[in-house]
């Protein structure tokens, strides 16, 4: 079985990347296998910014169902489906590393397919829909330290030939959207927090993206609540403390929404 030595953080933006091939990620997720990363996965667990549990939780199912969990789109998106096959062994070993970490409780749900925060990526990504998939919920009551050493709990997993992705967003304020901007520019605000990780990330300061509230720019108005944030420290701490990470995407949308990704390659 071929080890899988990163991980990745993916900025997911509008569920509109899902139709709109005007879209700069769309193009970006499509070359996915082609320039990301050719080898192909076991099976992937994808952290969510779109399921936000009081306590860790994993869907354990055979076969996923795609949740359509926005309002107000084209009908063609709601027509959309990613029925990946589940991971439930994967699930299960999930539970088991996070508990391991000190995790007290872990939860299985045996019902919930892919929301849009995993589908839509994983579905220009992996259009065939043929490498199984299990979901993990983040916690939004809880601090970007946690979140990362949730990660360090499941850095085995790469050695199981599992690709670790967390699905949210580099900025994240849909109420400071801008539809007189056209898609590529950026505020000065969204701009300055979306540098300070790029950069806090490329130096190794990964302390300070635990810290974030406190370290970035405009982290409130970046985020002002911190769900699609999390899943950023949930594959930096899946990666290992002397991680590599580089900017493998970086486009714009609607003049605050960054489709900023990283990947982060695990030391030998």
């Amino acid at each position: 079985m071929e080890k899988v030595n990163q991980t990745f953080f993916l900025s997911h933006g509008s569920p509109t990347l899902s139709i709109d091939d005007s879209l700069e990620a769309r193009q970006f997720f499509k070359s996915w296998t082609h320039k990301v990363l050719p080898q192909k996965p076991k099976s992937i667990l994808i952290i969510s910014a779109h399921w936000d549990t009081k306590v860790p939780t994993v869907n354990t199912v055979l076969c996923n169902s795609t949740i359509h969990d926005f309002y107000g789109f084209p009908d063609p998106m709601y027509k959309l489906k990613y029925e990946a096959p589940g991971a439930i062994e994967l699930g299960k070993r999930v539970k088991e590393l996070l508990i391991g970490g000190g995790m007290k409780r872990v939860d299985e749900d045996n019902k919930r397919g892919l929301d849009h925060g995993a589908w839509v990526p994983l579905m220009l990504m992996y259009p065939e829909a043929d490498i199984p998939v299990c979901q993990l919920s983040v916690q939004s009551s809880q601090n970007g330290t946690y979140h990362y050493n949730m990660g360090k709990a499941l850095a085995p997993l790469k050695d199981e030939g599992v690709l670790i992705v967390g699905s949210g967003s580099a900025t994240h304020n849909l109420r400071k959207l801008d539809f007189n901007i056209a898609n590529g520019s950026a505020v000065p605000w969204a701009l300055a927090f979306d540098h300070w990780l790029r950069d806090s990330l490329l130096q190794g300061r990964y302390g300070d993206v635990n810290e974030w509230e406190e370290k970035a720019p405009n982290a409130k108005m970046a985020h002002p609540w911190p769900e699609h944030f999390y899943p950023l420290h949930v594959a930096l701490g899946a990666a290992g403390g002397d991680a590599k990470a580089e900017q493998i995407h970086t486009s714009w949308q609607l003049g605050t929404l960054s489709y900023s990704s990283y990947s982060f390659t695990s030391s030998p």
